[in-house]
């Protein structure tokens, strides 16, 4: 009794302690502040005036939903093929070349954002969201080929084989079967890679020059009165809400894959 008790105050601690910074984000957005959307009371003047800065909020929603679904799209195609090639073939230098990839999480890639700039630049990719969205792709992929060649090694090599049995190729055994028993890995790497497309700001900040192409965190820090650089909290705060709640709602909607896309590849067969 005493075990269970305590489990669930660590875990309600643990709750207050993860919640209270967006309780109080929603509860400052809404107050009323001197020189702010809302002067006094509480309303929705802070995400009135957030709404109308620069480009527009339409505008800035627009474009980190283009990057956050091509970052998502670009890592699950190359991290699921990257995965099942890992775990299904055998080639010369292939644990060498998975630790390789590894070997990127090493890399902080704020470091190599400036070198990036100028091979976009090279690209015609400068200063694009598909420019922005290939620089997350591939500082997803680490991971994300991690996580699902963990999630095919889980899957019985025997479904494959009935597969290949009953007709099907190497690649529509992938399409047809082997996708759908590493659905939560799918939807693991996904979800990672929309938060992270969703919410970054230092690569969004140093690879795109063009205020109509801004996404959500950068627009939001750029919410700043130009008298002696004093700051509209409030609208600050009514975006910091704007930018929580997808996360949360997908998180919440997705969790249960979430879970089981992290337990992939713990036990075998």
């Amino acid at each position: 009794m005493r075990a269970r008790f305590g489990f669930h105050g660590a875990g309600a601690c643990l709750a207050v302690l993860f919640l209270f910074p967006l309780l109080w984000s929603g509860y400052s957005s809404l107050k009323g502040q001197p020189g702010s959307g809302q002067a006094s009371g509480f309303g929705l003047g802070n995400y009135t005036k957030m709404a109308g800065y620069g480009e527009g909020l339409p505008t800035y929603l627009f474009n980190s939903v283009a990057v956050s679904a091509m970052t998502v799209a670009g890592t699950i195609v190359v991290s699921g093929l990257g995965g099942y090639a890992f775990a299904r073939f055998s080639f010369p230098g292939k644990n060498l070349l998975f630790l390789a990839t590894l070997s990127i999480l090493m890399v902080p890639y704020a470091t190599i954002l400036i070198p990036l700039y100028v091979l976009l630049g090279w690209l015609h990719l400068q200063n694009t969201l598909v420019g922005l969205s290939l620089v997350l792709v591939m500082f997803q992929l680490p991971f994300a080929v991690f996580m699902m060649r963990n999630s095919f090694e889980a899957v019985p090599k025997e479904l494959e084989e009935a597969a290949l049995v009953d007709g099907c190729t190497t690649f529509t055994a992938l399409l047809r079967v082997l996708l759908h028993a590493v659905r939560p890995g799918l939807i693991t790497v996904g979800l990672f890679a929309f938060l992270t497309a969703w919410n970054d700001f230092f690569a969004p900040l140093i690879l795109i020059n063009d205020a109509a192409k801004f996404t959500l965190p950068v627009a939001t820090v750029s919410m700043q009165q130009r008298t002696f650089g004093a700051i509209d909290y409030g609208a600050l705060e009514a975006g910091v809400v704007v930018m929580a709640l997808p996360c949360l709602v997908l998180f919440l909607v997705l969790q249960r894959h979430y879970v089981r896309g992290f337990m992939s590849g713990a036990l075998r067969g």
